[in-house]
């Protein structure tokens, strides 16, 4: 029997920076917090790709890094 989809009730957000007027077409990340305390993260172009999860502190890390400008080298 299948596993019920996890992922189908959950509250997806993309940032209000996303949409074409970046050159970038629309593409963005989307964000979801899990029950379980976690992060999901995918594509919203092509969500059935695949979804990264992360802990809380993880993203504590990465957010903290992006706002130190420590990946401002990968942006357009």
């Amino acid at each position: 029997m299948p596993q019920a989809d996890p992922l189908k009730h959950v509250k997806w957000r993309k940032s209000s920076f996303s949409g074409g007027s970046n050159g970038g077409g629309g593409d963005c990340v989307e964000t979801a917090a899990l029950p379980d305390g976690r992060i999901a993260v995918r594509n919203s172009k092509t969500p059935e790709a695949g979804t990264v999860f992360f802990t809380r502190a993880e993203m504590a890390a990465w957010l903290a890094g992006v706002k130190a400008g420590e990946f401002d080298d990968l942006g357009a």
